[in-house]
């Protein structure tokens, strides 16, 4: 791990180097566009590169297969009580949250200043050059493709070691704030969503094997629920700190968030049923003890029902697991049409409608404020029912999407109804993510689970992948009404499947869920 850890300083010296040209164009509001990169910049690059590829190389050695499972007992980690370890993984997984969603949340209050900057076409400036939509377009596909690797590495190397690499990215791409070309600002965008996308899904992998079972489902929403918070942090740093430094500013802060995550993640223990799973005996006695937990040797392992599991992608569009993928495919491209369909187009449709700036920044945060302390809400009915607060909260965005469809743009004239009716999508949105993002951790073996995570992750950002590439296409921003519909479509579907095949999570153990998938259905070698 020392590799690791002299790669990230490399990466972080590399990110400090870029700063000065930015501040060197304060005089110019950070107007950046043009310059040529000084020597600083290019030497820092060339660090920032190195320092991945240590970091890679530092984290080779966590590589491992799924054999035979340690004969330990897995029940010992659902029997501990909530400990100062369980606590300090929360913290440090929720702040892991938030910056994750700030990345990709932070497009939306981009946009504007990127295409002002680059003279970009948007329905602000129609005769434009390119698209300024292609920012969002490859941010978010990034996080698509990022969320299905890191879902697979979370399975090879680790939930930990996913993690910390994850974290090393976006101290790296927090450079997307410096860059001054148009099309280096695209590669630095898309790599940054590579690592975004990554983070959540092995985030609540390694939450749900590691809190116990009878807290295990309303902690984890609730610690999704700080995806709202996310939002909220930046339509206020949009607000108070893009006037005076710039749209690049909200590149940027990911240096000193990123740092604070990898040094505190450095505390946080594997996943104790991971390091079973992989046979990793010794290395999970030691988690379990951390955890409190007895460690109880057994003739045969909890865990050896799952060997009949296969390794791969593939596994989850098999029975017994074909069906529930279906309705989290539903639900997760439905919430990405609406967070980057609906939501991602808010602050430009809203300044089109007649809002300013920084009104119309305002207006987003405080829906944001008013939905965010429902998430507590929400959190106490997933415990309740995982099942029924799944598929009644996807119908509750589905018919709020409806009122939009409904009213169109006139809803832009009375600003207590337009703030009243964004509380839903916002803050329901963000809670069926959190919900979405903590079922899919559960109803998924070991040995998939982080592969499942993943998959479901990409699938909240490919509808955004969809509906981005259509603005692209026709070069316009969908208004209000079709974002609406766009959305509310698929998420009535799954509404409608999850009847059917959605299973109760509620307080029970991982290995007890999986044991009763595997016996309705065989599975495919």
């Amino acid at each position: 791990m020392a590799v690791f850890w002299i790669g990230a300083a490399m990466v972080t010296v590399g990110v400090v180097l870029h700063l000065p040209m930015y501040f060197d164009a304060r005089d110019m509001g950070y107007h950046m566009a043009g310059m040529p990169m000084d020597a600083g910049m290019i030497a820092g690059m060339v660090l920032i590169l190195a320092g991945l590829a240590a970091c890679c190389y530092g984290l080779l050695s966590r590589f491992a297969d799924f054999g035979s499972a340690a004969h330990l007992k897995v029940r010992a980690i659902d029997d501990a009580r909530i400990g100062q370890t369980h606590i300090g993984l929360l913290v440090v997984l929720a702040l892991a949250v938030t910056i994750d969603v700030q990345k990709p949340t932070a497009l939306a209050f981009v946009v504007p200043g990127f295409a002002r900057e680059y003279g970009l076409r948007s329905a602000l400036n129609p005769h434009g050059g390119a698209p300024a939509a292609l920012l969002p377009l490859v941010g978010i596909t990034g996080t698509v493709l990022g969320s299905l690797a890191w879902g697979w590495l979370g399975d090879r190397m680790g939930r930990r070691a996913a993690m910390l690499l994850a974290g090393v990215i976006f101290i790296g791409t927090s450079v997307c704030g410096t860059m001054p070309s148009y099309e280096l600002n695209l590669v630095m965008c898309f790599v940054m969503g590579l690592g975004a996308g990554g983070m959540l899904p092995v985030a609540f992998t390694l939450l749900s094997e590691t809190i116990p079972a009878r807290h295990r489902g309303w902690l984890m929403v609730l610690i999704g629920g700080d995806i709202a918070g996310a939002y909220v942090l930046t339509s206020w740093a949009s607000e108070t700190l893009t006037p005076t430094y710039s749209w690049r500013v909200l590149w940027l802060i990911g240096l000193p968030t990123g740092l604070v995550f990898i040094l505190l993640i450095r505390w946080i223990p594997e996943s104790p049923r991971y390091l079973l799973a992989v046979g990793k005996e010794d290395e999970a006695r030691q988690v379990l003890r951390r955890y409190k937990a007895e460690v109880v040797p057994m003739d045969r392992s909890e865990l050896e029902t799952e060997e009949r599991v296969g390794s791969s992608y593939g596994q989850l569009l098999r029975p017994p697991f074909l069906g529930l993928t279906a309705v989290l495919a539903l639900v997760g491209g439905g919430i990405g049409l609406v967070v980057y369909g609906f939501q991602l187009w808010l602050p430009t449709n809203l300044r089109h409608l007649g809002y300013e700036g920084v009104t119309a920044d305002r207006v987003l945060r405080d829906s944001s404020l008013i939905g965010f302390p429902l998430n507590f809400l929400i959190a106490y009915l997933y415990h309740r029912s995982s099942r029924w607060t799944l598929i009644g909260l996807t119908a509750l965005v589905a018919v709020a999407l409806l009122g939009f469809v409904v009213l169109g743009d006139s809803v832009a004239g009375d600003r207590p109804l337009l703030s009243a009716l964004l509380v839903i999508p916002i803050w329901g949105s963000s809670s069926v993510v959190a919900v979405l993002s903590a079922y899919g951790a559960e109803v998924y073996p070991t040995r998939i689970r982080s592969r499942g995570s993943g998959l479901v992750a990409g699938l909240t950002k490919a509808g955004g992948v969809l509906i981005i590439a259509l603005v692209v296409a026709a070069v316009a921003v969908p208004s209000l009404r079709v974002t609406a519909v766009l959305g509310a479509l698929p998420l009535a579907l799954a509404v409608g499947l999850a009847f059917a095949v959605a299973i109760e999570t509620r307080s029970r153990r991982l290995e007890d869920i999986t044991a009763g998938e595997l016996s309705q259905a065989p599975l495919a070698s």
